[in-house]
C-alpha cells in the first residue's frame, strides 16, 4: 500500500520562545492540556523523561473508547526538534511518526506539528489478514489526525501564551 499520502503538517505561530515552546511540547505529561485524543502521558523511565530514547506510555481516548500506546521519543533537540515513534498498544510495531518543530520568528515561535503513517500500520489494521480493505480506517485516522493537529496547535498557543 502507497503511503505517501498519509503525511500531514500544520504550523502557528506562538509568542514565546522556542526553548518556551519546546518545554510544553516534550513534556508528555501535559499532552492532555493539548490534544484532543490523548488525554496524558508517562514517561515509563522518569529518570530518562524528555531524552533521546525514553519511552512513554499515552492515555488516548475517543469518546467512551480508551486505549494507550507504547511511545519512544526518536529526536530531542531543545528548542529545536521532538519527536516520537508510536509502537501502538503493543508496543512491537512503528505506526506513526509525531513531531514538533521550532523556528524563531521575532520574539516568537513557528510551531510545527507533523504526523506519518509507516510501513507497519497496514498490517496493524488488518491483523494479518490481507483481504481487509485498510484504507478507509487509515483515511479516518488520517482525517482524525489533521483535525486533531489544528487543534493541538491552537491549544499549545493557548496555553504557551497564557
Amino acid at each position: 500500500m502507497d503511503l505517501s499520502e498519509y503525511t500531514h503538517s500544520d504550523s502557528i505561530t506562538i509568542d514565546r520562545s522556542p526553548d518556551d515552546v519546546y518545554a510544553i511540547v516534550s513534556d508528555v505529561t501535559r499532552m492532555g492540556e493539548l490534544s484532543p485524543v490523548c488525554t496524558s502521558g508517562v514517561w515509563d523511565d522518569p529518570a530518562a523523561a524528555g531524552q533521546s530514547g525514553a519511552w512513554f506510555t499515552g492515555h488516548n481516548a475517543i469518546g467512551d473508547i480508551t486505549w494507550d500506546t507504547h511511545c519512544q521519543v526518536v529526536v530531542a533537540e531543545p528548542g529545536k526538534e521532538f519527536a516520537f515513534i508510536n509502537h501502538g498498544q503493543e508496543g512491537d510495531a512503528e505506526l506513526v511518526r509525531w513531531g514538533y518543530t521550532f523556528e524563531a520568528q521575532g520574539d516568537g515561535t513557528l510551531a510545527t506539528e507533523w504526523w506519518k503513517v509507516l510501513p507497519a500500520y497496514p498490517d496493524m489494521v488488518s491483523g494479518g489478514d490481507p483481504s481487509i480493505d485498510v484504507k478507509p480506517r487509515i483515511d479516518g485516522m488520517a482525517q482524525m489526525a489533521r483535525d486533531g493537529i489544528k487543534d493541538t496547535l491552537a491549544n499549545l498557543k493557548q496555553v504557551a501564551e497564557a
